[in-house]
């Protein structure tokens, strides 16, 4: 009997996608007849022949029909014992979610995993709150908010049991220590991971595997970072993994392009924006238009290097844009204030095609405005970031050429290499301490000093193992100490100039150079920055 039902089931949903496929692929009927069509057919169906029926397409990669399908399936009420369509609806909210996280639309996956959450209260359905957990952490990795991430990966290994499960999940908890920058513990939930998965023949293996090498990187270990980006490459290509594909070819062109080595950086990373156009995977383009621009700017090519920059920007205001961020905090603080009331549903209901209709009219504004200012700032924008790039390309040659002659004059010293080591080690003990550094009086002499050396053997050590000259990583310490001091000071009380001097810098004006070299942006835009995002905090 029970054969024979699933016999009619597959046989019905080959007949459906059939179906859909020949009303599809009729030129003279339009798209809203199509879609009519296609609802008028599935409608007919029960919540188990719609879940069947959805799942099918959505394990096909028929985004838009399953969505179909499963929008028809969440609005069939639900039988208050009815336990198997409760539990089916958690799934079905989890699911459209990862469709709608697939097509870059983080504000639309996020609204359906928070009502999934809901249901899962409203039913008592725990087992599937790992999953909901996981995914809401994955949002807010794409928006780099890699803490939040944090917790939520931790909240949803509480709830795991199966053991591929749990390796996906100390995967990723490695990769978000990583952006932290917490390396140890990177390598202690890789290594775990990497250890399960190659007993039990994990299909997450080459992204494991890409984490470990970018661990390597982050450690400077480049051939080994290099192997494991390789190793991951052939797994991701012999099991059809096009998403980790693309992501490891662009990680291999950033590996190349952080040892300077620009032609292979932009073979790999053009390698990469050809699969992830082949699949759509726009995070991924928007990433390498960046580094594109890096390696243009590198070689000196300065109107292509801004061609790509602005074709990242382009892409990342559409993904990434503040709104759809704001959006999601909303919903997170709308949820927890929420959560005994079951306010959440009303909600999404209520206000969903507003905010859509409001979202739309504030980018149409937005884009008026900004093709305003484009029009007036165009020529003066250009001859300053012109002026920018051929700075920045003066600099790259005046260290090439420091570099050179740094090696030249170091060559005949008497230092060996566990001298150099242990200077080394006082020079960066020495650095721990904010009130030296930031003394306006510390010289290079000065350190000598205090290390008990002479300022040529600090020097050396510096150019060679650390690859700056004692300026350049003095500043580096003074930024840092001018970034922790805007995170934690009263930023009304304090200006620019006064920062500037208690890091050490004498002038307000080499601050701000210095300031915008190494980090990018000017200390101004830093600090304005710096006040909205302790204004906006949840």
């Amino acid at each position: 009997m029970i054969g024979s039902y699933m016999k009619k089931v597959t046989v019905f949903i080959f007949a459906v996608f059939i179906l859909s496929k020949m009303v599809l692929g009729q030129n003279l009927i339009s798209n809203s007849t199509q879609n009519q069509n296609l609802i008028s057919t599935f409608a007919p169906l029960s919540y188990k022949q719609l879940y069947d029926t959805a799942n099918y397409f959505f394990n096909c990669k028929s985004s838009d029909t399953a969505l179909m399908c499963y929008n028809l399936f969440i609005n069939i009420p639900v039988k208050k014992n009815d336990t198997e369509h409760q539990k089916k609806v958690v799934e079905v909210l989890n699911k459209i979610s990862i469709i709608y996280y697939h097509s870059s639309d983080y504000k639309n996956s996020y609204d359906y995993l928070i009502q999934a959450l809901h249901f899962c209260e409203k039913y008592n359905y725990d087992a599937y709150l790992a999953k909901i957990y996981i995914n809401i952490g994955n949002i807010y990795y794409q928006y780099n908010r890699y803490d939040i991430t944090k917790q939520y990966y931790s909240k949803a290994l509480t709830y795991l049991r199966d053991t591929t499960s749990i390796i996906a999940l100390l995967n990723n908890l490695g990769a978000v220590e990583l952006e932290l920058g917490n390396l140890d513990s990177a390598a202690y939930s890789l290594s775990k991971s990497l250890q399960m998965s190659k007993i039990n023949d994990n299909f997450l293996l080459p992204d494991i595997l890409n984490n470990k090498a970018s661990l390597y990187q982050r450690k400077f270990m480049y051939d080994s970072a290099y192997y494991f980006y390789q190793l991951s490459l052939d797994v991701a290509r012999k099991n059809n993994k096009y998403a980790r594909e693309a992501q490891n070819l662009s990680d291999l062109g950033k590996l190349f392009l952080e040892i300077n080595k620009l032609d292979s950086a932009s073979f790999y990373i053009n390698l990469s924006n050809k699969v992830a156009n082949d699949y759509h995977f726009l995070k991924m383009i928007t990433e390498n238009y960046l580094t594109l621009s890096k390696i243009e700017e590198s070689k000196g090519r300065k109107a292509v290097a801004l061609e790509y920059y602005k074709k990242y920007i382009a892409l990342k205001d559409s993904l990434f844009s503040v709104e759809n961020f704001s959006d999601i905090n909303q919903l997170q603080r709308s949820y927890e204030v929420s959560k005994t009331d079951r306010q959440i549903e009303q909600l999404v209901v209520e206000k969903r095609y507003q905010k859509i209709i409001w979202i739309i009219t504030l980018l149409i504004l937005l884009l008026v405005s900004v093709a305003l200012l484009l029009l007036f700032f165009q020529n003066k924008r250009l001859n300053t970031a012109y002026k920018t790039l051929f700075d920045k390309n003066i600099k790259i040659i005046e260290l090439q050429k420091s570099s050179i002659s740094e090696s030249e004059k170091y060559r005949k010293s008497a230092l060996t290499d566990a001298m150099q080591d242990e200077l080394l080690n006082k020079i960066l003990s020495l650095m721990e301490n904010a009130e030296i550094f930031c003394d306006t009086e510390f010289s290079l002499d000065k350190m000598a000093e205090l290390v008990q050396s002479n300022a040529t053997y600090v020097s050396q050590v510096i150019n060679t193992e650390l690859k700056k000259n004692f300026r350049s990583f003095l500043n580096s310490y003074r930024i840092q100490e001018a970034q922790r001091l805007f995170s934690e000071l009263d930023l009304s009380k304090y200006t620019i100039a006064a920062i500037a001097h208690d890091v050490g810098f004498k002038s307000p004006a080499a601050f701000r150079s210095t300031f915008k070299e190494i980090t990018g942006v000017s200390p101004n835009f830093y600090l304005k920055a710096m006040r909205d995002s302790k204004t906006v905090r949840p």
